[in-house]
């Protein structure tokens, strides 16, 4: 079983701090990812994809999950942190296959495995064995429901799992992914973390106060919608 952390935002701040120049380093590498003439599409706000490389560097899992890959962004995030950490093999699913023409041959060499169709069809292939899950697909309740019935049961108590598109607004829309899995985790007493300007728009500003101290504050790309929550499965 996995130690508890509690991810909060004193617990992301110390993170911030303490991997500040390797996160330097990573985010002028993805800068130059988003350059043209690339089809690389970024969906994840730079706080959302830097706290989910911060959380990878700290856990050093050994197995990632990547439900919902779509052209990629994620996908090369998990991987710089993997890269960083010397260790670790991510398992990225999804319908599409863009993601395949836009991670760099240094990143996904003896770290990636990448599978075309649904997750939900594939459910024995995903490895029960995971450390760290990573969910950004259908954002509708149904999938919610299929991840909480028969993904979640499969993995480790003590893992950090990211989960998109929760926040766009003050509070999830009815009958979405959202919703049903904020239900799910109240019911469980499961915190969860968000840095959604929607929100929390405290801890969004307080956390870009802090990029600017550490000489991070110039963003990769223009974002006012950071919808993802964070928790660590009980």
């Amino acid at each position: 079983m996995h130690q508890h952390i509690d991810i909060d935002i004193d617990h992301i701040i110390g993170l911030y701090r303490t991997y500040a120049h390797d996160l330097d380093r990573v985010r002028e590498q993805q800068r130059k990812l988003l350059a043209p003439p690339t089809s690389l599409k970024a969906q994840l706000d730079d706080l959302e994809a830097e706290i989910t490389y911060l959380l990878l560097r700290e856990a050093r899992p050994e197995t990632v999950v990547e439900i919902g890959t779509f052209h990629g962004w994620s996908t090369t995030w998990l991987l710089q942190a993997l890269k960083d950490n010397g260790t670790g093999h991510l398992y990225s699913y999804d319908i599409v296959d863009h993601v395949a023409r836009n991670v760099p041959e240094r990143l996904r060499t003896g770290r990636w495995t990448f599978t075309q169709g649904d997750a939900k069809e594939n459910l024995e292939k995903i490895p029960d064995t995971a450390d760290f899950l990573f969910i950004d697909a259908a954002h509708s309740a149904s999938f919610a429901r299929w991840y909480i019935q028969h993904l979640l049961p499969r993995m480790r108590p003590g893992i950090p799992v990211c989960v998109h598109d929760v926040f766009h607004g003050r509070r999830p829309l009815p009958f979405t992914e959202g919703a049903v899995v904020l239900r799910w985790l109240a019911e469980q007493e499961n915190p969860y973390f968000t840095v959604s300007r929607a929100h929390a728009p405290e801890t969004h500003h307080r956390l870009n106060d802090v990029k600017r101290t550490l000489a991070l504050g110039h963003p990769l790309r223009d974002s006012k919608d950071n919808p993802m929550i964070f928790f660590t499965l009980r």
